[in-house]
């Protein structure tokens, strides 16, 4: 079969390997989509030795099970299904509570991480990963694996200050992003304030439902802060899914007194979290900040719902297995809109 593997640290291949089979507790899944996440370019971009070489990338999968390995009971040949890409180690306190995206034994672990993911024509996960997603275009399943689940744990983590009458602010209207307006939409009543550098991508959350729209630019917080009030209101929640210095210092200024800021993003910002300062302004007082890390697939089942519900779909730009690199390259320049779509 063919398959994208990293060859090498920062080497990605379209190659041709065996067909992998089914072991005990395994499917054999015919892969029909796979997302492109910029976590891929961060293992393509990692140390020599960080992340195991060669190895298929591609965390973000939808597909139609092709094989069904001994003792799996629940699924059978024909049956379409996304992957909960996390693979904990199932032993401690964090795992035995189905929180495997808090694994206190394996960090990061997983199909795509760890382990050969979904850019081929099939991958062998364990069957404890899948989830149905009924008729769901797998073109659209796929993203909803990391680019719908990771928003949506975010916005769990801020449920509590996500009430009516309450602000958030959503930083960069990308993969993730355009996902997260759909969930706040769809599950709260909060005023959504959406920022981005793009005007096609404030577009876009104009018609997802964002209340506001804000240009980033030099005076980005002062345009938010015309919404939000002046300092010590301001946005209730902030979730920066770009995670630059420049977001981060915006989110910083317009959250409020007891807001929580979820850091999303993984551009390499960096946020000081002192309560006296004079330079960078300190974090409001009472604020909170999180690091989300993916999500729980209790979580992922409820994402599933919402598309099948009609009340998420993800922005999808496609291409096929071949092509597979020069979407990551894409993908690096920012020229993807919404979420690039491996279709093997």
């Amino acid at each position: 079969m063919r398959a994208v593997r990293m060859t090498a640290p920062g080497v990605l291949e379209l190659v041709d390997v065996p067909t992998p089979a089914a072991g005990p507790g395994e499917v054999l899944l015919r892969v029909g989509a796979v997302g492109a996440c910029h976590s891929d370019l961060h293992i393509l971009d990692a140390p020599p030795g960080l992340f195991p070489t060669p190895m298929t990338l591609g965390h973000e999968i939808a597909g139609t099970i092709d094989g069904v390995g001994p003792g799996v009971d629940g699924w059978s040949t024909g049956d379409r299904a996304a992957v909960y890409g996390i693979i904990g180690c199932g032993r401690c306190r964090a795992c035995l509570r189905g929180l495997e995206n808090q694994c206190r034994v394996v960090p990061v672990g997983g199909i795509g991480l760890s382990r050969d993911g979904g850019l081929a024509e099939h991958v062998v996960v364990p069957a404890s990963r899948l989830l149905h997603v009924g008729d769901l275009d797998l073109a659209q399943a796929a993203p909803l694996t990391d680019a719908g689940l990771t928003p949506y744990h975010a916005i769990e983590l801020a449920r509590d200050k996500l009430h009516p009458g309450t602000t958030c602010v959503v930083i960069g209207i990308g993969g993730l992003g355009h996902m997260a307006l759909q969930i706040l939409v769809a599950s709260t009543a909060v005023r959504i304030v959406a920022v981005d550098t793009s005007v096609a991508a404030l577009d876009l959350a104009t018609r997802l439902g964002a209340h506001d729209v804000v240009q980033a630019g030099p005076d980005t917080v002062d345009k938010i802060r015309s919404i939000v009030g002046p300092p010590p209101d301001g946005a209730d929640v902030v979730l920066d899914f770009v995670g630059a210095q420049p977001t981060l210092d915006t989110a910083r200024q317009v959250v409020a007194t007891g807001g929580r800021l979820l850091l999303v993003g993984l551009a390499g910002g960096t946020l000081p979290v002192r309560p006296v300062a004079d330079e960078p302004p300190p974090l409001p007082l009472e604020t909170s900040v999180v690091v989300p890390f993916w999500g729980t697939r209790a979580e992922l089942q409820e994402v599933i719902a919402l598309a099948r519900g009609g009340q998420l779909q993800a922005d999808v730009q496609t291409f096929p297995l071949a092509e597979a690199p020069e979407a990551y390259e894409a993908l690096r320049r920012g020229e993807i809109h919404g979420r690039a779509v491996i279709v093997p």
